[in-house]
């Protein structure tokens, strides 16, 4: 079973990376409910996890291609740019912030460093 999970994941891994990428480009865009409760900047610890996860899922994607890593890392930031700039431009119910901008990129070399001490562990080994 363990071994047919490990096959779906080296396989598709692309896939995920894309699925990742169509979830938080949505849910960048829509709009989000009002739930009562509010935690202030929690948001951004959300913008750092999101960030952090779809670099990852990037980044494993490439794995045979150590060369690409930077251009991943790059693509992440200018996407989360982007992501920001379309909630100023194409919605009137979600505002741009510099700081989100900040965690997003918090989140992507975060991810990045993971990365680098996965790989450097697996090329001792």
């Amino acid at each position: 079973m363990l071994k047919r999970i490990k096959t779906l994941f080296k396989d598709n891994l692309i896939f995920f990376a894309i699925a990742i990428t169509l979830v938080i480009l949505y849910l960048s865009l829509m709009k989000m409910p009002n739930t009562g409760i509010e935690i202030k900047h929690i948001d951004k610890g959300y913008h750092s996890i999101a960030y952090f996860v779809l670099t990852l899922s990037w980044l494993l994607s490439f794995y045979k291609k150590p060369n690409k890593k930077y251009l991943i890392v790059i693509l992440c930031i200018i996407l989360g740019i982007i992501i920001e700039v379309l909630q100023d431009t194409i919605t009137v119910y979600r505002t741009a912030d510099y700081f989100d901008v900040l965690a997003n990129s918090v989140g992507v070399l975060f991810a990045l460093v993971i990365f680098n001490i996965f790989l450097r562990k697996k090329t001792i080994n």
